[in-house]
């Protein structure tokens, strides 16, 4: 590979633009059309030393037959992957009882191993292991015989729980084969964990290649989701990768220009977790403003298609099974790690409803959450009217998301995991996102020694809430650069003509139909700040 201290900067701006604008509805790029890492991203030049330095103005690019961007960006997720399963493997450990072989969790191994999933005490429920149970239709008693007893039901949305359920039943089938000599054995809950991290890995890949194809002219910023260090620590944390997959492969399908198949992956989505539906917040209002609302309605109307399809059979044959998830949100009190608990840790103030008894729901913290997740649902659809150029669809996706995030009284670990392909789409700058990434991934350590418990030698609750803080710092400030280069479209990296959007599929390019006030301008007039692109390299 030839190398050259500058990159090609004799070719126009506007030029370049061009090609990489048109290029992006094609099935390749030709090399002036790509753009290499080493030559915007510094920490992308700094890797690139040991190999030679960054690409050069005549090195011969795409000449690999085998190991194609794809192919390595995907290596580098199954290594990532590979490396997530063994972070979770301590937790699979097991040890002989007089009821046969069983995961040992003693003295708190999921903490002090750091490899806590909520996937292992899920297969003990009682909507999974029994014969004959299936999720929504049967319940169990938890807490028996207390005043805390209740009938519980499967806790998640339709499409994760059967997901676990069909896991569960090819568990069973798996044991009945080991048990005949045709397949290696163990417990059984490490097999089901096993099945279902395959699928989650298998979803997770899914997402990273729905990625690098969204990405397109900067393909290698896939790989900061490929190695992601939430990917590592969280994969296999919960069922969220599964979600993940539908709601990307579901712009990807937007991007290409297939309203109802996108609209039907997102309803999908939806159906496996409730953020992808927000993603059709910010498509409809920038439809709204491109006139191609047609368009956003086919999606629209796929979604709740899709949604419908799922969930009614459920709603109909099992409404009080269906109605679960929504039961256990609505009553679950802040989680340690949402922004109201660490108010109420650090001033002593006893929350918006004070001291709760058994069942009983905090209205008042649900009505906040909710009214100020509405407010910058508000704020993002002002934004996404009112700016001088119209946003694109994953800036606006990511701050909604972010918003629900920092509003919600819950913010699970693995929830991080949405934020990942959002952030690489959004605001591709490489030191930052990465340090965004350690800064949330790192938030798992003083997470499972907050839960050990000080009389366990583990951490006092200032340390997991001050990062936690630190955490939601991070992301606030991700979206004030993400607002900053939608004010200023001369910033993005990813714009490449004035209304540009690689993503946006039908609002790429698409003139303005209608929209609000315009914001201020940082002094420049609306001609002279249209006409504003970045520098193609």
């Amino acid at each position: 590979m030839s190398t050259s201290p500058e990159p090609p900067e004799h070719e126009s701006r506007t030029g370049t633009a061009e090609r990489v604008s048109a290029a992006v509805d094609r099935a390749s790029l030709g090399p002036a059309e790509r753009m290499a890492p080493t030559w915007t991203e510094p920490l992308a030049q700094r890797l690139s030393r040991p190999f030679g330095g960054r690409l050069g103005r005549h090195a011969q690019v795409g000449r690999q037959w085998f190991w194609t961007p794809l192919r390595v960006i995907l290596l580098l997720a199954v290594l990532t992957l590979a490396a997530g399963w063994l972070l979770k493997a301590p937790c699979l450990q097991t040890h002989e009882t007089s009821q046969g072989f069983r995961i040992n969790w003693e003295h708190s191994r999921q903490y002090t191993a750091m490899c806590y999933t909520d996937v292992i005490p899920r297969y003990g429920m009682g909507d999974l292991a029994p014969d004959g149970v299936f999720p929504y239709k049967t319940s169990w008693v938890e807490n028996a015989g207390t005043p805390r007893e209740q009938n519980h039901y499967m806790e998640y949305p339709v499409l994760t729980g059967l997901f676990q359920w069909v896991n569960a039943k090819i568990t069973d089938g798996w044991l009945t084969l080991a048990k005949a000599g045709w397949l290696p054995g163990g417990a059984g809950v490490v097999v089901y964990f096993d099945i279902t991290a395959f699928w989650l890995a298998a979803a997770w890949l899914a997402t990273i290649w729905a990625l690098t194809r969204l990405c397109r002219v900067r393909l290698w910023d896939a790989a900061l989701a490929a190695v992601s260090p939430l990917v590592f620590m969280h994969a296999f944390t919960n069922f969220d990768a599964l979600t993940i997959a539908f709601a990307t492969t579901g712009l990807l399908a937007w991007a290409r220009r297939r309203p109802v198949l996108a609209g039907v992956l997102i309803g999908l989505g939806g159906a496996a977790k409730l953020y992808p539906l927000f993603l059709l917040g910010p498509l409809l209002v920038l439809c709204l403003r491109s006139g191609r609302m047609r368009e956003g309605t086919r999606a629209l109307l796929g979604a709740a298609g899709a949604w419908l399809v799922v969930n009614l059979p459920i709603v109909l044959l099992y409404p009080r099974g269906w109605w679960e998830f929504f039961r256990v949100n609505s009553e679950r009190p802040a989680d340690p790690d949402s922004l109201y608990n660490v108010v109420s840790s650090f001033t002593g103030w006893a929350g918006f409803d004070g001291p709760l008894g058994p069942g009983e729901a905090p209205t008042v913290l649900n009505s906040v959450s909710l009214a100020l997740f509405l407010l910058g649902c508000v704020a993002v659809g002002w934004l996404a009217l009112a700016a001088p150029v119209k946003p694109r669809l994953a800036q606006l996706c990511f701050l909604l998301v972010a918003a629900f995030l920092l509003t919600n009284k819950v913010w699970s670990p693995q929830y991080s995991l949405w934020l990942v392909p959002l952030a690489v789409l959004a605001l591709p700058r490489w030191r930052l996102l990465l340090v965004w990434m350690i800064v949330d991934a790192s938030i798992w350590a003083p997470r499972m020694y907050y839960y050990l418990g000080t009389a366990d030698k583990g951490l006092p609750e200032e340390w997991f809430l001050g990062a936690v803080v630190v955490r939601d710092a991070v992301v606030v400030a991700l979206c004030v650069l993400n607002v900053r280069e939608i004010l200023d479209p001369a910033r993005d990296k990813v714009r490449t003509t004035p209304g540009g959007d690689p993503h946006g599929g039908f609002l790429d390019d698409a003139p303005d139909r209608i929209g609000l006030p315009g914001l201020a301008r940082w002094g420049e007039t609306p001609t002279a700040q249209r006409a504003k692109v970045p520098a193609a390299p």
